[in-house]
């Protein structure tokens, strides 16, 4: 038996606001009826002509649009236009459906009521138009005085857009794109509503997808907004987001966001709260606020010019300061002396436990020019002799003098990457000659202008460097490499000055990600993969493969102080933890309390190292040795020396009970030879 109601199913929303809707956006499980129907049926004569409608009067898809809407089977129908304060229109469609029989003096009851309801149903309509449109107005202007008072912070001036955006049109989560014209990708850092299952807002990542592609893509592309009903039936739609996240993605409104040269982001909102789909009021809505937030990203950005333009040029001030220009004097005697084999600098120059260290610092740059021969780059790169000899040199420079992230640890960890290249055949078998060329160059450059303290330590110190960058993470990696770039671009230092355009596009990109691929942070959230592709074996033909053995061998080069012998391994101790210690005085001065290994008075150096080493270097090496069996040495040597520095913690707390360790143990002989003994007594 179908649902008996007497009383009238209002069809909701006037005719004139359903009249405005384009086609397109039409929803068959919409509880309106949309301009498709309108157009296609007799609701348009009825409309057109103020006459009644009966069942019989409308054809049974229309009939399945109205049973779809009340959920309910539909035996009678009666359908009367009511008509507006002004005569000649119509504001509304009220249907009853189900009474046994509609009679004459139903419709006409129905027509007499609803003529003298007319007055009181136009006023109280335009009073909540006006009502809508103050409140909308109101809440606009909140808005501006919101977003424009985050224009100082790119990052908060997205948040606060994403949440404004949610707010006036009941969204359940929006994400926010800002168009990269130079690479053509819409890029997405913060996403808003996103919360974890403890409650809190998940941790922004960067995505990037082309800027034609999806929903969002199509946007940026048309410049239109677009406003989907049902998202799982749209064929711009990705499915595969939703099986990832877990999230159920109903109904999209996606708007651009534009300046006076067109669109420069997209804004994507999911799923109106308690109602089917987005209505042509939040259209409305969307609209008016795009032009808000393209005004205020525009400001935003070019303030974020201006203050990066503040930080470098003080800088740039502070290296011209603290360099002095490589003299033309240098350049032309190291340029014109011949280029002697590796072996000059020491016959196992080319063996894995060589220490690069041993060569003199005056040597290192005719050894660099060396490695760069021995390795084909000068021939295959076709690299001019001078402008090999002053990039060297500017490089070189271009290091400061703390314990250790000095040059001397620059050429150890090029060397390294030397030594891969001789001793499994890295290039050509499984990286390109391009990729080899970048990671070398790198290796050289990867800690370029380091100051002694950490990524952390910028931060909380607020310098100029965290300032530059802390919004895009990694601080100091990605000062190095645009430190590298600053000697790339002075006169007479691009090595890659004869690269075609794609080839230096190419190369430029996979220094940076080499370099930023040195922070530690970044090998721990890639290890996993790497361990994947070395179980799944390496495949040439994947990029992906490609990037993550980058990844893996900087880390190894960057570490491989590590694989020496024990000598040395203890000696490269002594500078890593007088550069800490010296960060942990700078922070104590500042307020701040240094953890642990940066901490002179708590650091108990053996058991750190141990640490370490256990927890970053083995797995490393292990991963390294599973993919190139070759170098299997290197993690032999790691062993060794995480064995040294047990026996350095047992002897060390045997003779000053539970005291921390200092520096002070680096110059204890008789420590060491207690050490060396207990070595001896276990061989």
């Amino acid at each position: 038996m179908p649902t008996p109601m007497p009383w009238p199913a209002l069809l909701d929303y006037s005719v004139e606001d359903t009249w405005r809707e384009q086609s397109d956006r039409d929803d068959p499980t919409d509880s309106r009826l949309g301009l498709n129907q309108i157009q296609s049926n007799s609701f348009r004569t009825a409309i057109q002509e103020k006459r009644s409608l009966s069942l019989e009067d409308i054809n049974q898809d229309q009939v399945s649009v109205i049973e779809s809407s009340l959920e309910t089977e539909v035996v009678s129908l009666l359908c009367c236009p009511v008509p507006s304060i002004q005569e000649d229109r119509v504001a509304m469609l009220v249907c009853l459906v189900n009474k046994e029989s509609f009679c004459e003096e139903d419709e006409h009851f129905l027509n007499e009521t609803f003529r003298c309801l007319s007055p009181l149903l136009s006023r109280a309509r335009a009073y909540d138009e006006e009502r809508r449109l103050r409140e909308e107005c109101q809440s606009l202007l909140t808005v501006a005085r919101n977003l424009f008072t985050h224009l100082d912070d790119v990052t908060l001036l997205l948040r606060e857009i994403m949440a404004q955006a949610r707010h006036l049109t009941k969204a359940e989560r929006c994400s926010l794109f800002l168009l990269d014209k130079e690479r053509n990708e819409l890029v997405a850092k913060v996403f808003d509503g996103h919360v974890a299952e403890d409650g809190t807002e998940q941790a922004s990542v960067e995505v990037r997808i082309p800027a034609n592609q999806g929903i969002a893509g199509h946007v940026a592309t048309s410049g239109e907004l677009l406003n989907i009903h049902d998202a799982y039936a749209h064929p711009l739609f990705y499915r595969k987001m939703d099986e990832t996240t877990g999230f159920k993605t109903r109904n999209i409104l996606c708007f651009p966001i534009k300046d006076d040269q067109g669109v420069i982001g997209v804004a994507e909102l999911c799923n109106k709260i308690n109602e089917r789909c987005f209505s042509f009021f939040d259209e409305e809505i969307a609209k008016a606020f795009a032009i808000y937030c393209g005004i205020s990203i525009m400001h935003s950005l070019m303030w974020k010019k201006v203050r990066d333009a503040q930080h470098r040029s003080r800088l740039s001030n502070e290296l011209m300061m603290y360099h002095m220009q490589v003299s033309p004097e240098d350049v032309t005697k190291l340029s014109e002396t011949e280029i002697p084999s590796t072996e000059h600098f020491s016959e196992d120059f080319m063996r894995l436990n060589f220490i690069p260290r041993t060569i003199t610092e005056n040597d290192t740059s005719l050894a660099v020019m060396a490695m760069f021969q021995d390795l084909g780059m000068i021939h295959r790169w076709r690299i001019p002799m001078v402008t090999l000899a002053k990039f060297v040199l500017m490089v070189k420079k271009g290091y400061r003098d703390p314990p250790y992230h000095n040059w001397m640890h620059a050429f150890s960890v090029g060397h390294f990457s030397y030594l891969m290249h001789k001793a499994v055949g890295l290039m050509g078998k499984y990286l390109s000659e391009l990729e080899s060329l970048a990671l070398f160059i790198a290796c050289l450059c990867h800690d370029l202008d380091h100051r002694g303290t950490n990524n952390n330590f910028q931060v909380a110190s607020k310098s100029d460097l965290a300032a530059l960058y802390c919004s895009e993470g990694s601080v100091m990696e990605r000062h190095h490499f645009a430190q590298a770039m600053a000697i790339l671009n002075t006169d007479g230092c691009n090595i890659l000055e004869n690269l075609s355009r794609k080839e230096y596009t190419q190369c430029l990109d996979c220094m940076r990600d080499v370099i930023l691929a040195t922070d530690l942070a970044h090998h721990l959230r890639i290890i996993e993969d790497i361990e994947t592709m070395v179980k799944d074996g390496y495949d040439f033909q994947n990029q992906r493969h490609h990037q993550l053995l980058l990844c893996l061998l900087i880390t190894c080069c960057d570490l491989s102080d590590q694989t020496k012998d024990w000598k040395s391994s203890k000696k490269i101790a002594e500078l890593i933890y007088s550069e800490f210690f010296s960060q942990g005085d700078l922070e104590k001065a500042m307020g701040v309390r240094p953890s642990e290994m940066m901490d002179r008075e708590k650091a108990c150096i053996p058991e750190l190292q141990i640490g370490f080493i256990e927890n970053i270097v083995h797995p490393t090496y292990k991963i390294l040795v599973s993919l190139f069996p070759e170098v299997e040495s290197t993690l032999t040597a790691v062993e060794m020396n995480r064995l040294f520095w047990e026996r350095m913690r047992d002897v060390y707390k045997r003779r000053y009970s539970n005291s921390t360790s200092s520096l002070d143990m680096f110059e204890d002989e008789t420590l060491e030879q207690e050490v060396l003994a207990l070595s001896c007594e276990s061989d």
